[in-house]
């Protein structure tokens, strides 16, 4: 059959085809002596199909080719297309936690002028007796689509155990490379598989504010801590916590979240 043809059933463009031609990944059928009209067979679609589909993958061209001489068997495509997906799905999940990152980002710009609007309160905290599970991450954006797992696996963890979880609380300790992410509940039971029970010290001040909403907009009411303790001479003297006093699972946006920042006065 005419170039114009098989291009047309392959669903490929002409010029695709002629550049195949010149790499050798697909030879015409037949060349025309008089005219160089290009003519495929109808079994050499079998072969386009695969050269498209590599490419598809992103193979280059030239690994194209070698992957062709290797007779590559429907299943070891098939294979190769379920890997290539999945990596594509970790890119896609990468990009949007960027772009999620660099949204954050720009609400804390916009809000940098209503800082100093908010509501702190300063009061002493007791300890609490937590069932927890941990997790460590490089940056902050990769806190958000392991946090509320995390929350899942210790909530049933402690039912299993017989025990109504207490209020939910998570806290972050940062260090040089990282920060290390704790979830939980408080917790009056025994020790359980699959959790960690842990003692937070009760602490003598910490400053405090409500936030209302999303978890998505919490890094506003998180970086406005940093004015309240410039103006009132204090810094951190632990891990902040989070405290949701009100979280119901179907909107985010209806939850109540209590933050608390441990301090201590510079003399």
């Amino acid at each position: 059959m005419k170039i114009g043809d098989f291009a047309r059933l392959g669903q490929v463009s002409i010029r695709m085809l002629r550049n195949y031609d010149e790499l050798g990944l697909l030879v015409p059928a037949h060349v025309d002596p008089w005219t160089n009209y290009r003519s495929y067979t109808a079994g050499q679609l079998a072969r386009l199909n695969r050269i498209v589909a590599l490419k598809g993958l992103g193979f280059s061209l030239d690994a194209v080719g070698r992957l062709l001489d290797e007779d590559l068997t429907v299943e070891q495509l098939r294979g190769m297309l379920v890997l290539r997906r999945a990596e594509l799905a970790d890119e896609l999940r990468s990009t949007t936690d960027r772009l999620a990152a660099v949204e954050a980002r720009l609400r804390l710009i916009e809000g940098e002028a209503h800082m100093s609007e908010r509501e702190f309160v300063v009061k002493s905290l007791p300890a609490l007796r937590v069932a927890e599970r941990s997790f460590a991450v490089s940056a902050p954006e990769e806190i958000g689509q392991r946090i509320g797992p995390l929350f899942g696996e210790v909530y049933g963890a402690i039912r299993a155990a017989g025990v109504e979880p207490g209020v939910g609380i998570s806290y972050y300790v940062v260090g040089p490379d990282g920060m290390e992410c704790h979830a939980g509940f408080g917790y009056t039971g025994e020790p359980a598989p699959g959790v960690d029970v842990v003692e937070l010290s009760a602490v003598a001040e910490a400053v405090t504010q409500v936030h209302l909403g999303s978890m998505a907009t919490i890094g506003e009411s998180w970086q406005a801590f940093g004015a309240w303790l410039e103006e009132h001479g204090g810094e951190p003297a632990g891990p902040g916590r989070e405290v949701y006093l009100e979280a119901p699972m179907d909107d985010e946006d209806a939850w109540v979240t209590e933050l608390q920042l441990p301090f201590v006065r510079r003399s």
